[in-house]
């Protein structure tokens, strides 16, 4: 009852009120992200959401796209911004999101979603995850974010789906607040990002 009828009512409702009350910081993100990024303040990806079903993402972008001269991009630690970087240790990256979860392809707490180039690469334990809306926050989040492998973070994804309740939402809410100030577990080992995953990374778990 909880996952089909109230958690979308409770995730419309503190969306709506955290995007009101973070207006002012909103903008002033906006115009400092604009400068950095050469007008272009957002990062728009396509994300597989519930069922597998595709939407675009939308973040605040900390990463130029500054590209080596045969046209690759440069690392991601090259191309975080200063102002990305203080944006992403804080994880006022994520404010964008809110508009996805209020539009209804995104929930406030739910497996991140990763990219479509993954999905021939989900087992089926795996793509349980994409059985409810991905999330702003999540299990896998509060419990290493970055820092922990794709195996763990997928067992902690999974696990989630299988055991949603509001009282687990709301201690991961909590987790979430706590986790943002923790700085060590933002990027995995010599990456920004978490590092990709594909059949390489099914082959080291087993």
């Amino acid at each position: 009852m909880y996952n089909i009828i109230f958690k979308r009512l409770i995730d419309f409702l503190i969306s709506l009120l955290v995007l009101i009350l973070t207006l002012p910081l909103f903008f002033i993100l906006l115009i400092l992200l604009a400068f950095a990024n050469n007008g272009n303040p957002f990062f728009v990806q396509r994300r597989p959401g519930k069922d597998e079903k595709i939407f675009e993402i939308i973040k605040f972008k900390t990463m130029n796209d500054k590209k080596d001269s045969e046209g690759h991009f440069l690392d991601d630690e090259k191309r975080l911004t200063k102002i990305g970087a203080i944006v992403r240790k804080t994880s006022l990256d994520e404010i964008p999101q809110l508009i996805n979860v209020l539009k209804g392809d995104m929930s406030l707490i739910g497996p991140r979603p990763l990219l479509p180039d993954y999905l021939p690469y989900y087992d089926d334990f795996q793509k349980q995850r994409h059985r409810i809306k991905p999330g702003i926050t999540g299990w896998a989040q509060v419990n290493g974010r970055n820092a922990i492998s794709w195996e763990e973070k997928f067992k902690y994804d999974v696990w989630y789906v299988n055991n949603i309740s509001l009282w687990l939402d709301l201690k991961i809410i909590i987790k979430t607040i706590r986790k943002i100030f923790k700085i060590s577990e933002v990027s995995a080992e010599k990456h920004v990002t978490m590092p990709r995953f594909d059949q390489k990374d099914k082959i080291k778990d087993k």
